[in-house]
């Protein structure tokens, strides 16, 4: 199995979880949030300001080399993705809230990480880089990943909702399934198989910070909406959408435009640690918590 064929099969899985998401959604789901956007500016203030600056308190604490701390600061500016998305589905947030919130930020993202990736880069490794998101490729990545799926998935609930409710039953199984698999292969397959060949070293030294910014950022995400009085479903939106990154744009900023594949590390063991520790601390929290 090569690298590309390992791709392209997590881009696949990708897009099918977002399709399942947008079959459970409806148009009305995203006119709410286009007439009462409060949630979404929130949401997206925190993501875009907040997040980058709390990644930047625990590197610049942290005996990490400077190149993990660029790292963590390039994660913390990634936006949300797909497995944010099918979270917030399994948590039972606002699932048209998250897709709206993806969709925002990867566009902003364009220009703000850049900005903040140069900013680490200076700080911490006194170098500068000159660093463009491909713009097609990541309008495609949006459009192809993201928002074109959904919306059929709104669509053909809209015109088929008995059929949608049927294929949503059985996809939020065994895409869940697919995921971990193409992302165990991913993390663990040698170079050559595909993989990344990550070590047990790296993700010894790097977890405890990767946890601390999977946890401060989950937590401010659901405090900040919290503060602004915004319900309880989207404050579990803006929580998990804070504390799950895109992993795979981190790695194409940190391993291919800056070309160092130390910063990647971060990525990886951020992937593996941040969405079960989010699935677990949100069921408790839903179990548990009363919304007040």
């Amino acid at each position: 199995m090569t690298e590309y064929v390992v791709d392209m099969l997590v881009t696949i899985v990708l897009a099918l979880i977002m399709l399942g998401i947008g079959l459970s959604l409806t148009i009305e789901d995203f006119r709410r949030i286009f007439y009462h956007p409060a949630s979404l500016w929130a949401a997206l203030f925190s993501q875009m300001l907040v997040l980058p600056l709390i990644a930047f308190l625990i590197a610049y604490w942290s005996p990490l080399s400077p190149e993990l701390k660029v790292g963590l600061i390039i994660l913390a500016a990634s936006p949300g993705g797909s497995t944010s998305g099918l979270l917030t589905y399994m948590l039972r947030g606002n699932v048209a809230l998250s897709v709206s919130l993806t969709t925002l930020n990867s566009l902003l993202t364009l220009v703000s990480i850049p900005l903040i990736v140069n900013a680490a880069l200076d700080y911490f490794m006194h170098t500068q880089k000159e660093i463009n998101l491909p713009f097609g490729e990541t309008m495609w990545h949006i459009f192809s990943i993201t928002l074109i799926p959904a919306l059929s998935g709104v669509g053909i609930r809209h015109r088929f909702p008995r059929l949608a409710t049927d294929i949503e039953r059985v996809m939020k199984y065994l895409l869940l399934a697919a995921l971990f698999v193409v992302f165990g292969i991913k993390m663990f397959a040698k170079e050559d198989k595909g993989g990344t060949g990550l070590t047990w070293d790296d993700a010894i030294a790097i977890a405890p910070y990767a946890l601390l910014l999977n946890v401060a950022c989950f937590a401010f995400g659901y405090c900040f909406l919290w503060l602004w009085k915004r319900p309880p479903a989207d404050r579990m939106t803006a929580a998990i959408e804070s504390g799950v990154h895109n992993t795979a744009l981190a790695i194409l900023i940190a391993g291919t435009l800056i070309g160092n594949q130390t910063m990647v590390k971060p990525a990886l063991i951020y992937a593996l640690l941040s969405f079960w520790l989010v699935w677990l601390v949100g069921w408790l929290m839903n179990k548990y918590l009363k919304h007040t």
